[in-house]
C-alpha cells in the first residue's frame, strides 16, 4: 500500500483527500518510482476544480522525482536504484508512481531530490523557448514577461548565460528584487512597458518577447518587437488572447507569432535527454539557481493549493510524501 491524494469530484481544495491506495505495479516499458518530491503546478488547480475536464476519481500531478524500485519488462536504460525525474508523469501526488521509461529523465549526482522535482517542467520549458521556439544569440534584446515567475527566473538566467540583454516585467518591488537577483538587465512594471522597451532599445524594439501572460500583455508585446521580431506566446495567465488578424504581423514589421507547448518539444527520448541533461547540468554546476518557495507534506496538498491560488507562494511549490 501507499498514500496518494485523490479528488473524487470537482471542487475547491477541500476535495483533495489524503488516502491509502494499492501500490502500483509497473508494466512493460515502465518504472516503479518511490517519490521523493512532487512539483505542484497551477494547471492542477484547474483540473481539480473542473475547469479542465478530467476523469474522477483523479490524482493530480505530472512532475516528480524519486528512485527506481522496480523495472518492467523490456526496460534497458534504467536500473533499480537510479534517480529519475519527469515532467510527463501521471498521478504524481503519491508515494509511488508508475512511469513510462521513455519519459524518465536521469538525475545527476549533483542535483538533490527537491531540485530534481522542481526543475523538469519549467526548466525544459525555458530550454525549448530559447533554443527551439526562437534561437537566442549573444547580443539579442529580449523581453521576458513575469520575470519573477518560475519560468521567468530560469529564463533570465539562461538568457544571460547566452549573452542576451534581458528586459523583464514584474508587478511588485519584491518581484523586481527576485528578477534582478536572477540577472535581469532592466526591470519594468507592466504599465507602459512598451514605451519603456522602445526607449531602452533606442526605438528599435526587441528581437523576441517571451509572453506567458497572454491577454493583458499581448498587444504591448507585439508593439515591443523590432522589424522581423518574434512573439513567443507560451501561456495565458491573464486569459486567452482574442483572435488575431494576420495582417497585424505584416503591419508590425513582418513579425512572427508562435504558440508553443512543452509536449511538442519533447518529441522523443533523445530530445528529452538533450533538454534535461543541459538543464540538470546547469543546476549541478551552480550556474542555474532553482528557487523552491515552499514545501508541504503530501497530506497537506489542500493547503498547498489554497496558498497557490491565494498567490501566497513564490518560486516552486513541492509536496513531499
Amino acid at each position: 500500500m501507499t498514500h496518494a491524494i485523490v479528488a473524487r469530484q470537482p471542487g475547491g481544495p477541500e476535495v483533495l483527500d489524503f488516502t491509502e491506495i494499492d501500490r502500483p505495479v509497473p508494466g512493460p516499458g515502465q518504472l516503479l518510482v518511490k517519490v521523493a518530491a512532487t512539483g505542484v503546478n497551477f494547471i492542477e488547480t484547474y483540473q481539480r476544480s473542473g475547469t479542465y475536464k478530467v476523469a474522477y476519481p483523479f490524482t493530480p500531478g505530472s512532475e516528480a522525482a524519486g528512485t527506481v524500485e522496480e523495472i518492467g519488462e523490456g526496460v534497458e536504460d534504467f536500473a533499480v536504484g537510479n534517480r529519475v525525474a519527469t515532467a510527463e508523469g501521471t498521478a504524481c501526488y503519491a508515494g509511488y508512481i508508475v512511469l513510462d521509461a521513455a519519459k524518465a529523465l536521469p538525475v545527476p549526482d549533483g542535483v538533490d531530490d527537491h531540485t530534481a522535482a522542481a526543475l523538469p517542467l519549467q526548466g525544459m520549458t525555458a530550454h525549448y523557448l530559447i533554443n527551439s521556439s526562437f534561437r537566442v544569440e549573444p547580443g539579442h534584446n529580449v523581453l521576458v514577461h513575469a520575470g519573477a515567475g518560475g519560468v521567468g527566473l530560469l529564463l533570465i538566467q539562461l538568457l544571460k548565460a547566452r549573452g542576451a540583454r534581458v528586459i523583464t516585467t514584474v508587478s511588485t518591488d519584491e518581484k523586481e528584487s527576485l528578477a534582478r537577483g536572477a540577472g535581469a538587465d532592466e526591470v519594468l512594471r507592466y504599465d507602459g512597458f512598451t514605451d519603456a522597451v522602445r526607449d531602452l532599445t533606442h526605438g528599435a524594439g526587441v528581437n523576441v518577447v517571451y509572453d506567458g501572460v497572454g491577454k493583458d500583455t499581448f498587444d504591448g508585446s507585439l508593439a515591443s518587437l523590432r522589424t522581423r521580431g518574434s512573439l513567443v506566446l507560451f501561456g495565458a495567465a491573464s486569459g486567452p488572447v482574442p483572435p488575431v488578424d494576420p495582417q497585424r504581423l505584416n503591419a508590425g514589421g513582418s513579425l512572427t507569432l508562435t504558440r508553443p507547448s512543452l509536449a511538442h518539444f519533447l518529441g522523443n527520448p533523445q530530445e528529452r535527454l538533450w533538454r534535461s541533461t543541459e538543464i540538470f547540468g546547469a543546476a549541478a554546476d551552480g550556474s542555474l539557481n532553482v528557487r523552491i518557495g515552499a514545501t508541504y507534506p503530501l497530506a497537506e496538498a489542500r493547503r498547498a493549493h489554497e496558498d497557490l491560488e491565494g498567490r501566497r507562494t513564490t518560486g516552486k511549490v513541492l509536496l513531499v510524501p
